[in-house]
């Protein structure tokens, strides 16, 4: 296995790895996923160092990028990859700068609490978000084939507007990126957000079939699908209680919490 000084890579199986940045506060995942055809990247980390330099190693299929939303924490090294993918919600950040957040604030961000060496390429004082056009929209619906193995994508808003999910349907892998994880609270309380559409969001991933395991892109690597039973009963509590609006705090269950 590839032994790195900044990504710690892990294999999901044999054609699937996390690729995770661990020495941050943020404990980010992003995945790369490989058919017989091409290979998919869902999303690219930090970019406090340069992910490609990873994927390089892992195969010579050509990649295209998935973003799952656009904070600066999952699009970092979007750059260095000539296919990227963006839902039309998120696609005006992705081009023009993230709406709401200073860049003074992203650069504090991206610069604290940090336990590994970062690369002599890292300087907090001038990091810049990526910007740039992407090489085409995403949709409620749409199927990207690798060859021999297919993946959905599920608009799930709420932490940003065109944020998505990922089913990866031959495995029944669902990659859910900052919609569901663990150990720290699912965030919709900025402006940005939308906490009623977040509430809808986890009912609509909570009915998808045939899931063997959910990928969040923080935290633990890897939650079993039996989450998916007390994200239903978080919707139907946030709903009854009037809950899913700015300003209610966080809201803990079995295995995950929110904030709004």
């Amino acid at each position: 296995m590839i032994k790195d000084l900044w990504f710690t890579v892990q294999q999901i199986d044999p054609t699937t790895y996390a690729i995770s940045e661990y020495g941050h506060w943020e404990k980010v995942h992003s995945f790369l996923l490989m058919g017989k055809e091409k290979a998919v990247l869902i999303d690219t980390g930090l970019g406090i160092d340069n992910i490609k330099r990873i994927t390089d190693q892992l195969t010579t299929l050509p990649i295209e990028v998935i973003t799952t939303h656009v904070h600066t924490d999952h699009i970092g090294s979007h750059g260095q990859f000539e296919k990227i993918y963006v839902h039309e919600g998120d696609k005006d950040w992705l081009v023009n700068g993230i709406k709401g957040l200073s860049i003074e604030q992203i650069r504090k961000d991206v610069s604290r609490d940090i336990t590994l060496p970062t690369p002599k390429t890292f300087k907090p004082d001038t990091y810049q978000p990526f910007q740039g056009e992407p090489t085409g929209l995403l949709h409620d619906g749409d199927v990207f084939e690798l060859g021999n193995r297919r993946l959905r994508i599920y608009h799930t808003p709420g932490h940003s507007p065109g944020h998505i999910s990922v089913l990866d349907e031959t495995n029944g892998y669902l990659f859910t990126g900052d919609l569901l994880y663990d150990e720290t609270p699912i965030y919709a309380f900025y402006p940005s957000t939308n906490p009623v559409d977040l509430v809808n969001s986890l009912e609509k991933i909570a009915e998808i079939p045939n899931i063997s395991m959910i990928y969040g892109s923080h935290n633990t690597l890897g939650l079993e699908p039996t989450i998916l039973h007390e994200v239903k009963k978080a919707v139907q509590f946030l709903r009854e209680k009037k809950l899913a609006t700015f300003g209610t705090g966080i809201h803990t269950f079995n295995g995950f919490s929110v904030q709004f």
